[in-house]
């Protein structure tokens, strides 16, 4: 079976599918298919793969080849040397992990001169081999026989001491390079090792925050991504020191991993003549070679697995908000909120076309109230306006108090709503190339006000113009990797973009780039076709789009909509390559084609099978007329708003057991946290988000979700906010009962050993940790 063989059926196997479905798959997204193309129209292929399972199987195909092209580059490296058995190469065909593969290299692996190696050429591989097969012989007396001279680069063996740590040196290489026995200890010490953190004299009030980490044991392949990150930027900042142990650990004991190297090398102190010498080898190649080696390599698995399930967060938290619900065509004003310098104003219309601007200042110093609400009302006059987006910035309360005035004053004119919106990244959009180019001639805050009236009115639109990593969402999203966290966001935005289509006349070209089969310049060139010819009125017209061939068209025309165009099915997430299968279904039931849109009766009453052909299936058919029933449908819910409580604008207006409506802000492995209007966002412990046992706070709220919370701890010391979503939880109880979320835990249901932590504040009378506080000062608003 060939490597590409073999990488199908390993990929059927994980995902639990077929290998025709895999291989189909595979061929696609090799001849440069996207995976939302793949999802959505090409189902007869893959056997109905999902887009989730097409990601994880994207990611785990670039590994599997990776890891081909690494066993083929070892197997002709060992053969070069001239080492390669056939047992060896069988080894190696079978390594189903990089670590494995690397393992099994590592002896063969060209590295610089060894002490091991020194010793080899000097001859005292017979003296290691003949103590290690027969510890009956006498050490010092057999080490006589391999006295030498220096010769060239090899240097003299004087005396005995000299031979015997030349053939320790020998057995030391051996075992450490010994597969094996590697992997054995390698999960040895995962499955059952103990991460230990603690603190560095003299660090106590330097890294205060780290503080439950100063003396802290916790299953190592237990400890969940926040409580390791955290633990390694405190590492990373000088703070804290980490290490591995086994359980049962003694310094004045053999350690149980030189009990293991023993076994596996046949050595047992009998106390014969070499007993003795051979237990000091094994000694140090735990001590010297094995240990640092496996802890290292541990930790990085650690960071790499924490760093996942981070990015893991941070994707999904991007998702929620991204597919948030978007407002809707409605001519817009935005305010962004300022004291000296003034609230920052912009009117946007209903597609988000910019329209107006002005400079208020309604607050302190200056304090022109009433010039201000006159300045409102004569644009929302001006132009229309019928929602007003309130940046959440510093002075966004006392604004917000600005716009509810307007809103009561024009109230007998037209109808005004009020909603309060996130800033995160506006700053980073207004200063942006992109924004520069869109709006040459503004200065960078009115660019962000624009920002935040069109992230109201559509935030997926809006929200794909600013680098993911500025929006704040994320987990340590500055710790991780960051070529792996690109690659997650992209595919995010990529999905959603492609789940909810684009209008092609109104789109962006910020937003046109993620879709499926376009970049950039292909954006940038449907733009300025749309520009200087006009809007499109058919998608075949995409094909006069320079450098737009018909492979990329395959990929992006049933992503793209045309309200009102020449053909219906074009407003549609209908391909252009099935509109021969809705033609047949308007032939056969004698009906107009453009009247089978939106015809539930006519439409559920149709058997997909009855129009199957060579081309579409069942599944396609299927598809086909769920979106003639809704064609267009946005997969985004129906928007609302929070309504933050009159009066309650600080940490100081906050009191124990009141009950507020917030906004969930971000979702992390410990809770979630919720603007409450307060310029500063409290926590939901995971112990506080529901009466039942929650293994995952994304089981019960996502991000942009409106939930309603009772408050039960304010530190306005330290501008912590503790929250609970249970209704019945008292302020000064401990949230944490059986039945009802139970204490904070470890995966896997154990509680973690954590000492030297005292109550943490903002948890909801659980234990947040120093993730949870470090997170909440880094998420203060002002």
């Amino acid at each position: 079976m060939d490597a590409q063989a073999q990488i199908i059926r390993r990929l059927a196997d994980e995902l639990a599918v077929r290998p025709n479905q895999v291989a189909a798959a595979v061929e696609l997204l090799d001849g440069g298919a996207t995976v939302p193309f793949i999802s959505r129209y090409r189902k007869e292929a893959t056997g109905g793969l999902d887009d989730g399972q097409l990601r994880t199987l994207e990611e785990r195909l670039r590994y599997l080849r990776e890891l081909e092209e690494r066993r083929e580059a070892v197997l002709a490296s060992i053969d070069e040397q001239g080492k390669l058995t056939d047992a060896l190469a069988a080894q190696i065909r079978e390594a189903e992990t990089k670590q494995r593969l690397e393992d099994l290299y590592l002896p063969y692996k060209k590295k610089r001169r060894t002490k091991a190696q020194i010793a080899r050429e000097a001859g005292l591989e017979p003296l290691a081999d003949a103590l290690l097969a027969d510890p009956t012989l006498d050490p010092e007396t057999e080490a006589q026989g391999y006295l030498r001279p220096a010769d060239g680069d090899t240097p003299a063996i004087d005396d005995a001491k000299a031979a015997l740590d030349g053939a320790k040196q020998i057995l030391m290489e051996r075992f450490a390079e010994d597969a094996e026995l590697v992997g054995r200890l390698r999960d040895r010490l995962w499955d059952e090792g103990e991460l230990s953190a603690r603190m560095i004299d003299g660090k106590q009030k330097e890294g205060a925050k780290f503080s439950d980490y100063f003396e802290h044991d916790e299953r190592l392949a237990k400890v969940p991504s926040h409580r390791a990150l955290a633990m390694f930027r405190g590492r990373n900042e000088g703070v804290l020191g980490l290490t591995i142990k086994l359980p049962g650990e003694d310094e004045a004991a053999v350690h149980p991993a030189e009990v293991a190297i023993a076994r596996h090398a046949g050595i047992e102190d009998q106390g014969r003549p070499a007993d003795r010498w051979l237990r000091e080898v094994v000694r140090w190649t735990w001590r010297v070679k094995l240990y640092t080696h496996l802890e290292t390599e541990l930790m990085g698995r650690l960071r790499e697995r924490a760093e996942h399930d981070a990015i893991d967060v941070f994707a999904a938290n991007l998702k929620d908000l991204l597919l948030a619900a978007p407002a809707g065509p409605k001519a817009t004003l935005a305010l962004d909120p300022g004291l000296r310098t003034g609230c920052k104003v912009a009117v946007v219309d209903a597609t988000g076309q910019f329209l107006d601007h002005a400079v208020i200042y309604p607050h302190a110093p200056q304090n022109r109230w009433r010039e201000s609400l006159d300045t409102l009302a004569a644009l929302v006059e001006k132009h229309g306006v019928e929602l007003i987006a309130v940046g959440n910035g510093t002075a966004s309360r006392e604004t917000d108090k600005l716009a509810a005035e307007l809103v009561k004053l024009l109230s007998g004119k037209r109808r005004l709503s009020k909603v309060m919106v996130s800033e995160a990244g506006a700053s980073v959009y207004s200063a942006s190339e992109y924004a520069s180019r869109e709006f040459p001639d503004l200065d960078v805050t009115i660019r962000g006000a624009i920002s935040i009236a069109r992230r109201l009115q559509d935030p997926l639109a809006e929200l794909v113009k600013i680098e993911p990593k500025s929006i704040g969402v994320g987990q340590y999203q500055h710790d991780v990797s960051q070529v792996q966290l690109s690659r997650s966001l992209e595919a995010v935005i990529e999905d959603c973009v492609n789940a909810v289509g684009v209008d092609l006349n109104m789109a962006s070209s910020a937003l046109l780039s993620r879709v499926s089969g376009l970049n950039p310049n292909l954006a940038e060139n449907i733009v300025l076709r749309r520009n200087s010819e006009g809007p499109f009125r058919n998608r075949r017209e995409l094909l006069e789009v320079s450098r737009l061939g018909p492979r990329t068209f395959e990929q992006c025309a049933g992503f793209l909509r045309i309200m009102n165009g020449d053909n219906p099915l074009d407003a549609s997430a209908v391909h252009p390559e099935a509109y021969p299968v809705v033609n047949r279904i308007a032939e056969k039931g004698g009906r107009e084609l453009a009247s089978l849109v939106g015809d539930s009766t006519f439409l559920k009453s149709l058997k997909p099978a009855d129009y199957v052909d060579d081309t579409f299936g069942v599944p396609t058919v299927t598809d086909i007329l769920k979106e003639l029933d809704k064609p267009g449908r946005d997969p985004r819910p129906e928007f609302k708003a929070a309504e933050f409580r009159e009066g309650v604008e600080t940490l100081k207006d906050l009191e124990p057991g009141m009950i507020l409506e917030g906004t969930v802000t971000n979702v992390t492995h410990f809770g979630a946290f919720v603007d409450i209007g307060v310029h500063q966002d409290g926590l939901v412990h995971i112990s506080a988000l529901s009466d039942s046992f929650v293994e995952d706070p994304r089981q019960v709220v996502k991000a942009g979700d409106i939930v309603k919370v009772k408050v039960m701890e304010v530190d306005i010391e330290r501008a912590r906010i503790g929250l609970s979503m249970r209704m019945h939880d008292q302020p000064g109880e401990a949230t944490a009962r059986k039945g009802a979320g139970g204490n904070p835990k470890a995966p896997g249901g154990k509680p973690a050993r954590r000492s030297g932590q005292g109550q943490g504040a903002g948890n909801g009378g659980g234990q947040m940790g120093a993730l949870g506080e470090a997170l909440l000062k880094a998420r203060k608003k002002r």
